[in-house]
């Protein structure tokens, strides 16, 4: 998972170490194997079936059709991939939200990748997702 939870600018940039660690190998141990160690692997297995399962169209009211699916999402919605995801790309979320009659494509202008709509220690990415979150409620 370290190699594609964080975009390659973030290993260029070494941002792991504005977060405090002294090395890349520090940080690895520090940030992801701490975190990993810490959860339930049945909690991660769980996640992993919901990615692999997770078709809103895989079912008898839409047959299959992702499309049709994406279309009866009513809802107003701002869709936020971050600009540098390597796990669900900006380009899947374009043509999801194509399909989604009130939805907006909004990518998070980030390093961060994945872990950009997780900003615990990157309040850039905070203020961006909560600005996008106060203005979809006012709306």
């Amino acid at each position: 998972m370290p190699g594609g939870g964080l975009s390659q600018a973030f290993y260029r940039e070494e941002v792991w170490r504005r977060l405090g660690f002294s090395s890349l190998e520090d940080f690895l141990v520090g940030s992801w194997e701490a975190g990993f160690r810490r959860r339930d692997a049945n909690d991660l297995l769980a996640m992993l079936w919901t990615w692999q399962h997770a078709d809103i169209g895989a079912n008898e009211f839409y047959g299959g059709d992702l499309g049709k699916a994406l279309g009866a999402i009513t809802a107003q919605a701002i869709v936020m991939p971050c600009e540098t995801d390597l796990y669900f790309t900006v380009e899947d979320n374009r043509r999801e939200v194509a399909r989604m009659p009130h939805a907006e494509l909004r990518p998070i202008p980030s390093i961060w990748g994945h872990r950009a709509g997780n900003p615990a220690f990157n309040p850039q990415d905070a203020k961006f997702i909560d600005d996008a979150v106060k203005e979809l409620l006012a709306g």
